[in-house]
């Protein structure tokens, strides 16, 4: 098969290459592969089991059309200030441009109107005096929040738009490799996610590699084979923190999302609040390694009596060792099996005294885990010493600005890991150093989340009509 342009990956990046291009009636001829299935087709078991069935050959949760997205909470942050690093690559003023581009076409397929975190600028002055004291920078960013259901709804009413658009999408296909020929990348190799069977290749003129977190690592091994110029960048490991909702009242009404940034003594390491799902519920992912991975949703209607969010640190490696990925899957396995397969929950006090935490003591809090899965442990077994370090001194400052935040019955949720750290080196055009290969969206490391993700398709598809 010959295309124009061949997406290898249906989440926001690829999806909105696609959706720009049709926007612009070009006549190119486009197929997006996917290895996971539809979102009509996607479920997960565990709303009827209770429990993470490991599904094979990958987790419903983090593949399929429009990838981790139509799962998550569905936020979409409004700043270019948040969402990884795409303003160092095309500027700030031309991503903000973007970004307010971007939000009206999800408006357009049923986004919600409002928007979260800009109603009382005198109470943000409050929490930001607050942070200031504790040593913390507070990002106040507006969030429009699609909600888990809601974010389903628009995936798929933007899946049909393709297809009804002419768009070609290849369902339950594993791209196994890219073509070069002459420094020119010429197309791709397929085969049938489900058994790795039925090999075959499809040719393109332009060749957009758009797999998401969950392709990070597959990424990176096609950089190294096919001398993809690239260099590690950063990865982040770290808990998800759950709490009462009344402990972060004023921070759920004002801002929804509260994103904090500190560099904790001794090590001065970067750590940052990440997703926090106000009535929330924590929630298990699962990688092709079988690697468990905590995450956390909310929902539009449904909600529960906590708010989860993730607090997570930042590692950067160079010399000798320049596998940043690598790390942290050791990190999550070393915990998974602690777990025996599972999330580890523990809780703060029990860290702070040095003790695992039993099933039984759980009963006795006020806050009741959301992921009624999770094993109690010891999660400082498996964390490194310098991230927990950083973490445990993170969630203490924290609690200056939101006072309860580091009780002792605080829940931590691990392993919490971002793969997103194999930075490919582009032009402001998204061209590598292959003719005609093209990276975006969090597995290319420019990208952090939903939005940002959305505008680096939107850009490629301009670049691409």
């Amino acid at each position: 098969m010959k295309y124009d342009v061949v997406i290898v990956g249906a989440g926001p990046a690829g999806i909105f290459t696609a959706i720009e291009m049709v926007r612009n009636k070009t006549d190119k001829k486009i197929i997006i592969i996917e290895k996971g299935v539809s979102v009509e087709k996607r479920s997960c078991p565990k709303s009827k089991t209770k429990a993470c069935m490991s599904c094979k050959p990958y987790c419903h949760i983090t593949t399929g059309f429009s990838g981790a997205g139509a799962f998550s909470d569905g936020k979409l942050s409004l700043s270019c200030e948040v969402g990884g690093n795409l303003p160092e690559l095309i500027g700030e003023r031309k991503a903000q441009e973007t970004i307010d581009y971007t939000d009206k076409i999800y408006l357009e397929f049923g986004a919600d109107t409002h928007i979260e975190g800009i109603s009382d600028p005198d109470k943000i002055r409050e929490i930001r005096k607050k942070a200031i004291t504790a040593n913390l920078k507070l990002v106040d960013c507006p969030i429009r929040h699609l909600g888990t259901e809601m974010a389903q709804q628009i995936y798929l009413k933007i899946e049909k738009y393709l297809i009804d658009s002419g768009v070609d999408i290849l369902f339950s296909k594993n791209c196994d490799d890219i073509i070069i020929e002459d420094g020119v990348c010429k197309g791709v190799v397929i085969s049938d996610s489900r058994d790795g069977k039925n090999s075959e290749t499809i040719y393109g003129n332009e060749i957009v590699v758009a797999t998401g977190r969950k392709g990070a690592d597959w990424l990176e091994k096609v950089c190294q084979t096919h001398d993809i110029e690239h260099r590690p960048g950063t990865v982040d490991v770290g808990v998800r923190v759950e709490v009462r909702n009344e402990i972060m009242d004023e921070i759920n009404a004002v801002l929804y999302e509260s994103k904090l940034i500190g560099y904790p003594l001794p090590f001065k390491n970067k750590v940052r609040t990440f997703c926090q799902n106000p009535g929330g519920f924590v929630s298990q992912e699962n990688y092709d390694n079988n690697l468990a991975v905590v995450n956390g949703h909310s929902y539009k209607e449904l909600k529960s009596e906590n708010t989860n969010l993730a607090i997570l640190c930042s590692h950067n490696f160079s010399v000798p060792f320049n596998q940043p990925i690598e790390f942290a899957q050791k990190v999550g396995e070393l915990t998974n099996m602690l777990g025996n397969g599972h999330i580890m929950v523990q809780r703060f006090g029990d860290i702070l005294d040095g003790k695992r935490t039993w099933e039984k003591e759980l009963s006795f809090s006020n806050v009741k885990p959301t992921l009624p899965d999770a094993v109690a442990g010891d999660i400082t077994s498996a964390m490194p010493y310098r991230t927990m370090t950083n973490i445990i001194n993170f969630i203490k400052a924290v609690d200056n600005v939101v006072p309860g935040f580091a009780s002792r019955e605080t829940l931590l949720y691990s392993p919490e890991l971002k793969f997103y750290s194999n930075r490919i080196k582009m032009d402001e055009h998204f061209n590598t150093n292959i003719k005609g290969l093209h990276c975006l969206g969090d597995s290319s490391g420019w990208t952090r989340g939903l939005m940002m993700a959305s505008v680096m398709g939107v850009l490629m598809g301009r670049e691409l009509i």
